[in-house]
């Protein structure tokens, strides 16, 4: 016997309303254009507290790597870049 439950719309209890787009704010990067992947990867295997050098053309050459600039990389890389 199956249910036909609707299925939960669970990110947007993740993402607050007022938050959606801090992260390409933090970047310097237009809301409207994607994130690259390799920018993402750098901040996250860089160390809390380094400053990092954009290796994109798009957004601020230099980054300030903080805890909430690692959680926002660390959301990017699990919910935007997934394989389809």
């Amino acid at each position: 016997m199956r249910t036909t439950a609707k299925k939960k719309k669970w990110i947007q209890d993740v993402v607050k309303s007022g938050e959606k787009g801090r992260f390409h704010k933090q970047l310097g990067i237009n809301p409207k254009k994607r994130i690259p992947k390799t920018l993402v990867q750098k901040i996250m295997v860089s160390e809390i507290g380094d400053t990092i050098i954009n290796p994109t053309e798009t957004g601020k050459k230099k980054l300030k790597v903080t805890k909430l600039l690692k959680q926002r990389a660390n959301f990017a890389l699990n919910v935007g870049y997934k394989k389809k």
